[in-house]
């Protein structure tokens, strides 16, 4: 980690648009920043408040040692490459922080969704699988399952709730693969998953996911 702070820059806030009842902590890729996924986000018309936190900048191994916004760590993309364990771990107990401080906002656990796309995404899936409160939901969008080798043991909470996975088959970065293996081993501890194929679709989003995060989010939290 190079030493620097562990600290996050102050998220970018998508206001709800109504009375807020609940949140959703979206997590940015690699590179990438809380304000990339301003225009997807705000496409998905959640009444929700939702959080885009950025993560602080960090050499990244997998790219040379290249300064770049990572929430930790990337050594491969090889299916069995090394992983950044303990980056992994401090990053997750920085999301946890960011749920109890919703928490003491006001907000319930059952009431507070992760999601997040590619890096960002594998640390929502990680955050929520190793949480013990029970929360609304999780989206993972073309990710992958961090330390996969330790669940289910590390599954600690979270098993039974919504989750919404989503990869494109044409993927370059993270490949399809990863996003089927990843399902195939969340099934076999949290079976209430949905794996959803987007034909033609590379390492991005579209239209037609996020009518379907619209749909997961409006589902899992439902007005109040």
């Amino acid at each position: 980690m190079g030493g620097r702070s562990s600290t996050m820059a102050a998220p970018v806030v998508v206001n709800a648009t109504a009375k807020h009842t609940a949140t959703v902590i979206f997590l940015h890729g690699l590179g990438d920043t809380g304000h990339g996924w301003a225009s997807a986000v705000a496409a998905i018309g959640s009444p929700h408040s939702i959080h885009r936190p950025t993560r602080h900048v960090m050499a990244v191994t997998l790219n040379a040692g290249f300064r770049m916004p990572s929430w930790f760590d990337l050594k491969s993309l090889d299916v069995d490459g090394p992983e950044d364990g303990g980056g992994i771990k401090r990053a997750r107990d920085n999301i946890h922080t960011m749920i109890e401080e919703e928490v003491r906002g006001g907000i319930p656990h059952e009431r507070i969704m992760l999601g997040g796309f590619s890096q960002g995404g594998a640390l929502a899936l990680y955050s929520t699988f190793t949480h013990a409160r029970t929360l609304a939901g999780v989206v993972g969008l073309s990710c992958w399952l961090p330390l996969r080798e330790e669940f289910p043991q590390a599954a600690i909470g979270n098993t039974g709730i919504p989750i919404l996975q989503c990869h494109g088959d044409c993927d370059p970065i993270v490949p399809y693969k990863f996003g089927q293996i990843t399902s195939q081993i969340i099934k076999k501890f949290a079976g209430n998953i949905e794996f959803k194929t987007y034909r033609a679709m590379m390492h991005t989003s579209c239209e037609e996911e996020m009518a379907d995060i619209r749909k997961f989010i409006s589902q899992s939290l439902p007005p109040v």
